[in-house]
């Protein structure tokens, strides 16, 4: 299995696989999970082509999945929230494509489990009845605490020393080329908690977490908040002032290039070289 680190200190049971959106949590003799998040079926759908466009459709994001798990030895995956992306309901369009989507992943094995998103109001119903869902408050899976992002985690998602979130579809913004005219890439975020700052839980005490990665969407076509210029768009920014203020944050890219601290982060929430 290829993987890249995140920097130093990052728990050998927690990686990202290389030129991917996906974390793999080892967990030893129990195997190994796929963590992934911002799945968004439906992006770029609609009544007329429900899957939604080639290279983006929902049975090739299926397909993605299942090798993304082959490539990860492993038959379980957890999505980090927003499967869907109608922020509400599911149109009746809709809800083949995703019960479609979970049945192709059962089919081959892999065992799925859902941590409930902004995007996920209503998507319980349309599940296959296998799949397990756990509430916007977040899991624990194989110690490491797995929520969305848009809201607090549970006290015991909090208490975990790794935490895995996704929503604020993180990227990094460079200067256009001939030979690369995108200038938004995708990347992966680490922030470190320790001194005297770290995340503090709704009732003010210290949680006892020590690291936040935060996961790139796995959709396509999904937005990119350019973390390197602009303060993310309102609806994302509790994950932004709540976590990546509170410690020392660094971005990487799919490849694992360390692009260094944050910039549009306060002086106090920047990590120094290596961090």
């Amino acid at each position: 299995m290829a993987d890249l680190p995140l920097g130093p200190g990052v728990p050998s049971t927690v990686r990202p696989l290389l030129h991917t959106s996906a974390l793999v949590v080892n967990a030893g003799r129990h195997g190994t999970t796929v963590v992934i998040a911002d799945v968004h079926l439906g992006l770029a759908a609609g009544p007329d082509a429900p899957l939604g466009p080639p290279g983006a459709s929902a049975p090739e994001l299926a397909e993605a999945v299942l090798q993304l798990c082959d490539r990860a030895h492993s038959r379980r995956l957890w999505i980090a929230g927003d499967v869907k992306h109608p922020i509400v309901g599911v149109p009746p369009w809709l809800r083949p494509v995703v019960f479609d989507f979970f049945a192709t992943l059962l089919e081959a094995g892999v065992v799925p489990e859902v941590v409930l998103g902004n995007h996920d109001v209503g998507l319980v119903r349309h599940l296959p009845r296998e799949v397990v869902v756990h509430p916007a408050s977040g899991s624990v899976a194989h110690g490491v605490g797995v929520f969305h992002g848009h809201r607090w985690p549970s006290r015991a998602v909090l208490e975990q020393k790794t935490l895995v979130a996704g929503h604020l579809h993180p990227g990094y913004r460079f200067a256009p080329t001939a030979e690369s005219p995108l200038s938004k890439r995708r990347c992966w975020v680490r922030v470190k908690f320790d001194g005297t700052g770290g995340v503090r839980r709704p009732d003010g005490r210290r949680a006892r977490a020590r690291e936040l990665i935060v996961l790139p969407a796995f959709h396509p076509l999904a937005g990119i908040e350019s973390l390197n210029r602009e303060r993310p768009e309102r609806g994302r920014s509790f994950l932004y002032h709540r976590f990546l203020g509170r410690g020392r944050a660094r971005a990487y890219l799919l490849d694992g290039t360390d692009l260094g601290p944050l910039a549009t982060l306060p002086p106090t929430a920047r990590g120094g070289r290596g961090g």
